[in-house]
Protein backbone atom coordinates (compact mmCIF):
# COMPACT_ATOMS: atom_id res chain seq x y z
CA UNK A 1 0.00 0.00 0.00
CA UNK A 2 1.52 3.33 -1.11
CA UNK A 3 1.64 6.19 1.34
CA UNK A 4 1.14 9.73 0.04
CA UNK A 5 4.13 11.50 1.58
CA UNK A 6 2.76 14.86 0.50
CA UNK A 7 -0.17 14.55 2.92
CA UNK A 8 -2.46 16.78 0.83
CA UNK A 9 -4.95 17.34 3.67
CA UNK A 10 -2.36 18.92 5.92
CA UNK A 11 -2.60 22.67 6.45
CA UNK A 12 -0.12 25.26 7.67
CA UNK A 13 -0.35 28.56 9.47
CA UNK A 14 1.45 31.66 8.29
CA UNK A 15 3.75 31.30 11.30
CA UNK A 16 4.66 27.71 10.42
CA UNK A 17 5.57 28.62 6.85
CA UNK A 18 7.52 31.69 7.93
CA UNK A 19 9.56 29.62 10.39
CA UNK A 20 10.15 26.80 7.92
CA UNK A 21 11.17 29.01 5.00
CA UNK A 22 12.71 31.86 7.02
CA UNK A 23 10.51 34.50 5.42
CA UNK A 24 8.20 37.17 6.80
CA UNK A 25 4.41 37.25 6.97
CA UNK A 26 4.63 40.35 4.82
CA UNK A 27 6.38 38.34 2.09
CA UNK A 28 3.62 35.69 2.16
CA UNK A 29 0.93 38.35 1.94
CA UNK A 30 2.82 39.93 -0.96
CA UNK A 31 2.92 36.62 -2.84
CA UNK A 32 -0.77 36.25 -2.14
CA UNK A 33 -1.45 39.75 -3.52
CA UNK A 34 0.48 38.79 -6.66
CA UNK A 35 -1.68 35.69 -7.08
CA UNK A 36 1.20 33.26 -6.58
CA UNK A 37 -0.36 31.56 -3.56
CA UNK A 38 -4.01 31.39 -2.52
CA UNK A 39 -4.51 30.44 1.11
CA UNK A 40 -7.98 29.66 2.40
CA UNK A 41 -9.44 31.67 5.25
CA UNK A 42 -10.63 30.64 8.65
CA UNK A 43 -12.10 33.87 9.92
CA UNK A 44 -9.21 36.35 9.82
CA UNK A 45 -6.55 33.61 9.69
CA UNK A 46 -4.92 32.37 6.52
CA UNK A 47 -4.84 28.60 6.12
CA UNK A 48 -2.17 27.36 3.74
CA UNK A 49 -2.57 24.04 1.97
CA UNK A 50 0.15 21.62 0.99
CA UNK A 51 -0.17 23.08 -2.52
CA UNK A 52 0.45 26.61 -1.16
CA UNK A 53 3.49 25.32 0.71
CA UNK A 54 4.88 23.68 -2.44
CA UNK A 55 4.23 26.86 -4.46
CA UNK A 56 6.00 28.94 -1.80
CA UNK A 57 8.98 26.61 -1.96
CA UNK A 58 9.13 27.07 -5.75
CA UNK A 59 8.72 30.84 -5.43
CA UNK A 60 11.63 31.10 -3.02
CA UNK A 61 13.83 28.83 -5.14
CA UNK A 62 13.03 30.90 -8.22
CA UNK A 63 13.85 34.12 -6.40
CA UNK A 64 17.11 32.66 -5.11
CA UNK A 65 18.30 32.00 -8.66
CA UNK A 66 17.17 35.40 -9.87
CA UNK A 67 13.90 34.69 -11.66
CA UNK A 68 11.38 37.53 -11.76
CA UNK A 69 8.08 36.97 -9.96
CA UNK A 70 6.31 37.17 -13.31
CA UNK A 71 8.48 34.32 -14.60
CA UNK A 72 7.83 32.30 -11.47
CA UNK A 73 4.10 32.94 -11.91
CA UNK A 74 4.23 31.69 -15.51
CA UNK A 75 5.82 28.46 -14.34
CA UNK A 76 3.41 28.00 -11.43
CA UNK A 77 0.36 28.59 -13.63
CA UNK A 78 1.32 25.64 -15.83
CA UNK A 79 0.83 23.25 -12.91
CA UNK A 80 -2.94 23.43 -13.39
CA UNK A 81 -2.79 21.89 -16.89
CA UNK A 82 -2.95 18.32 -15.53
CA UNK A 83 -0.38 17.05 -18.02
CA UNK A 84 1.82 15.42 -15.44
CA UNK A 85 3.93 18.55 -15.16
CA UNK A 86 5.28 18.34 -18.72
CA UNK A 87 4.44 21.93 -19.72
CA UNK A 88 5.69 23.23 -16.37
CA UNK A 89 8.93 21.29 -16.71
CA UNK A 90 9.47 22.49 -20.29
CA UNK A 91 8.87 26.13 -19.32
CA UNK A 92 11.13 25.76 -16.29
CA UNK A 93 13.89 24.29 -18.42
CA UNK A 94 13.76 27.25 -20.82
CA UNK A 95 13.77 29.79 -17.97
CA UNK A 96 16.58 28.01 -16.14
CA UNK A 97 18.78 27.83 -19.24
CA UNK A 98 18.15 31.54 -19.95
CA UNK A 99 19.10 32.38 -16.37
CA UNK A 100 22.29 30.31 -16.63
CA UNK A 101 23.33 32.30 -19.71
CA UNK A 102 22.60 35.59 -17.87
CA UNK A 103 24.56 34.51 -14.78
CA UNK A 104 27.52 33.33 -16.85
CA UNK A 105 27.60 36.71 -18.59
CA UNK A 106 27.52 38.45 -15.20
CA UNK A 107 30.33 36.22 -13.95
CA UNK A 108 32.43 37.15 -17.00
CA UNK A 109 31.72 40.84 -16.39
CA UNK A 110 32.73 40.48 -12.75
CA UNK A 111 35.93 38.63 -13.65
CA UNK A 112 36.84 41.37 -16.15
CA UNK A 113 36.14 44.08 -13.55
CA UNK A 114 38.33 42.29 -11.00
CA UNK A 115 41.14 41.97 -13.55
CA UNK A 116 40.90 45.69 -14.37
CA UNK A 117 40.94 46.62 -10.70
CA UNK A 118 43.97 44.42 -10.05
CA UNK A 119 45.83 45.99 -12.97
CA UNK A 120 44.85 49.42 -11.64
CA UNK A 121 46.14 48.54 -8.18
CA UNK A 122 49.41 47.29 -9.64
CA UNK A 123 49.86 50.49 -11.66
CA UNK A 124 49.06 52.66 -8.65
CA UNK A 125 51.48 50.75 -6.45
CA UNK A 126 54.24 51.11 -9.05
CA UNK A 127 53.57 54.83 -9.28
CA UNK A 128 53.62 55.21 -5.50
CA UNK A 129 56.83 53.18 -5.24
CA UNK A 130 58.47 55.67 -7.57
CA UNK A 131 57.00 58.84 -6.09
CA UNK A 132 55.79 58.30 -2.50
CA UNK A 133 56.74 54.87 -1.10
CA UNK A 134 55.69 56.07 2.34
CA UNK A 135 52.07 55.93 1.15
CA UNK A 136 52.16 52.29 0.11
CA UNK A 137 49.90 50.07 2.21
CA UNK A 138 52.88 47.91 3.11
CA UNK A 139 54.94 50.88 4.34
CA UNK A 140 55.47 50.94 8.08
CA UNK A 141 54.22 54.48 8.42
CA UNK A 142 51.32 54.14 5.96
CA UNK A 143 48.64 54.24 8.66
CA UNK A 144 50.24 57.27 10.31
CA UNK A 145 50.49 59.23 7.04
CA UNK A 146 46.99 58.31 6.00
CA UNK A 147 45.47 59.37 9.32
CA UNK A 148 47.33 62.69 9.19
CA UNK A 149 46.11 63.32 5.65
CA UNK A 150 42.55 62.53 6.70
CA UNK A 151 42.78 64.90 9.66
CA UNK A 152 42.51 62.21 12.32
CA UNK A 153 45.46 63.59 14.31
CA UNK A 154 44.27 62.22 17.65
CA UNK A 155 44.56 58.62 16.41
CA UNK A 156 47.81 59.31 14.56
CA UNK A 157 49.77 59.72 17.79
Amino acid sequence: MAIDLRRPNRTFTIRQLCLEFKCTPRALRFYEDKGLISPARDGMNRVYSYKDRARLQLILRGKRVGLALSEIGEILDLYELNDGGAAQNAKSLVKFRERIVELEAQRNDIEQAIDELRKGCDALEEHLKATRPDLLPRAADYDQVLRERLGDLEHAK
